[in-house]
């Protein structure tokens, strides 16, 4: 069974930072493209990160200046670092990624993280 493993989540102040990681578990098994998604509450989950697995990137016009989507190969980790954050960023923060498992890709979504953001 292949799980993706979000970490980094909290409650942090207008300005602040935080960074996100979500992994593999068991951690051998290779991430190819991954996004991080938010989901509001009362609203759709949307598109804030993604990255290729030779490091192509694309952000939503909301974020970019401010986050930053890396990955560590050997690792089969992915990274959302949050700069300025802002109050419309709280949401529940998800990793979603095509993991390679015995020749087979297939999508996973993590379990999400909170992310509040306090004026």
């Amino acid at each position: 069974q292949v799980q993706l493993v979000e970490a980094g989540g909290g409650l942090v102040q207008a300005g602040g930072s935080l960074r996100l990681s979500c992994a593999t578990s068991p951690s051998m098994f290779t991430i190819n493209i991954a996004g991080w998604y938010r989901q509001a509450p009362g609203k759709q989950r949307d598109l804030v990160a993604s990255i290729s697995r030779s490091g192509w990137t694309n952000y939503a016009d909301s974020v970019k200046g401010r986050f930053t989507i890396s990955r560590d190969n050997a690792k089969n980790t992915v990274y959302l670092q949050m700069n300025s954050l802002k109050p419309e960023d709280t949401a529940v923060y998800y990793c979603n990624a095509d993991v390679l498992r015995e020749g087979i890709m297939r999508n996973y979504w993590g379990q999400g993280t909170q992310v509040t953001v306090s004026s």
